[in-house]
């Protein structure tokens, strides 16, 4: 049998432990919550899949060395864009989408401002006094966004499928409330896992241009490991072997990317989401509209200019064209059309 003296050592291991996961938890207060504790898990992956396939090529491949040597532009150049990439990866996963809420506190704000400059004006000698204005100005402002939101959708439609049942705000079109964020998102595309943060108004341009700099690490890397394949540098049968696994694995994330590379290069010339495109049928405002007619197109050329080029702040808000817009876009395309470039 064992004695109570036999449990002691495990039991100042688990005391140890439990000392040195507080003192973690309270210098890091994030690694308390099991979903961020998660998503940083994921981005220490990606980033480690970043050096290990990069990091790889210098002690295993010796031309390479070699002509580093011999033209270091090169090599520099590479190392530009593997960085890039990351910053760009810490950027996009750290950015808004844009929240409603904050859009409400923009609006909010904005509206406050225009009624203190209005209301703190001299009537026939007197002011209003600060507390009233902001009293006033409130008020106002859950009234007017309400207005303001009202007059984004079609005449006639349902006010309950505006609010959302989890954060009872009055939602714009085009939103969908996130359960990983538990806030509603603008403009909500999908709630990515690798970068922690869901993908949406204020951040789908960043996020494509993401994607497109992890193809183009992911195609020159992979050149870089076909020269070195072929070149028969490697003596060791271990060191090809680990080349080969990379390599293959590096295929399978230049296929991934590329096919979303393609799939968000076309949500941004028709003005698309991801949820969009997915559950159009769940959504009232595209029901009983064809799956040909892109609801908020305005054509590929403004399309492309609103997702990149657009001066517009992150919380402007979209309405729904009206029925007569939707038929005239639902109507067959004529040669006068294709003419007059009605597409673009």
């Amino acid at each position: 049998m064992r004695t109570a003296g036999s449990f002691a050592p495990v039991r100042e291991v688990r005391e140890a432990w439990g000392r040195l996961s507080d003192g973690c938890l309270a210098r890091f207060p994030c690694l308390a919550d099991p979903a961020r504790r998660s998503s940083l898990g994921l981005k220490v992956a990606l980033v480690l899949l970043h050096v290990v396939i990069v990091g790889a090529l210098f002690p295993l491949d010796t031309d390479l060395v070699r002509r580093t040597r011999e033209h270091p532009w090169y090599t520099v150049i590479y190392l530009v864009l593997f960085l890039a990439t990351l910053v760009q990866y810490f950027f996009t996963s750290n950015s808004s989408p844009g929240y409603v809420i904050d859009a409400m506190r923009a609006w909010d704000g904005t509206h406050a401002a225009f009624t203190n400059r209005r209301q703190s004006a001299p009537r026939h000698g007197k002011f209003v006094s600060s507390t009233d204005i902001n009293q006033s100005g409130k008020i106002d402002s859950r009234m007017n966004w309400l207005k303001l939101v009202t007059g984004l959708y079609l005449p006639g439609s349902s006010s309950r499928s505006w609010t959302c049942t989890y954060c009872h705000i009055i939602q714009p079109p085009r939103t969908k409330h996130c359960h990983d964020c538990d806030k509603c998102v603008l403009r909500f595309d999908h709630h990515c896992a690798w970068l922690g943060t869901c993908i949406g108004k204020g951040n789908h341009c960043r996020f494509w241009w993401y994607i497109f700099e992890e193809t183009i690490l992911c195609i020159w890397t992979g050149i870089l490991y076909i020269s070195c394949l072929r070149s028969n540098a490697i003596k060791a049968w271990w060191k090809e072997f680990i080349m080969i696994v990379l390599f293959a694995v590096l295929v399978f994330c230049f296929i991934f990317l590329f096919l979303l590379l393609l799939f968000h290069s076309y949500l941004a010339l028709t003005n698309q989401t991801t949820f969009e495109l997915t559950r159009r049928r769940r959504i009232s405002y595209f029901r009983g509209i064809p799956r040909s007619v892109r609801l908020f197109s305005k054509g590929i050329c403004r399309n492309l200019y609103m997702f990149c080029c657009s001066c517009d702040t992150m919380y402007t808000l979209e309405a729904v064209p009206p029925r007569e817009e939707l038929e005239a876009r639902a109507r067959p395309y004529t040669c006068l059309d294709i003419m007059s470039c009605r597409c673009c």
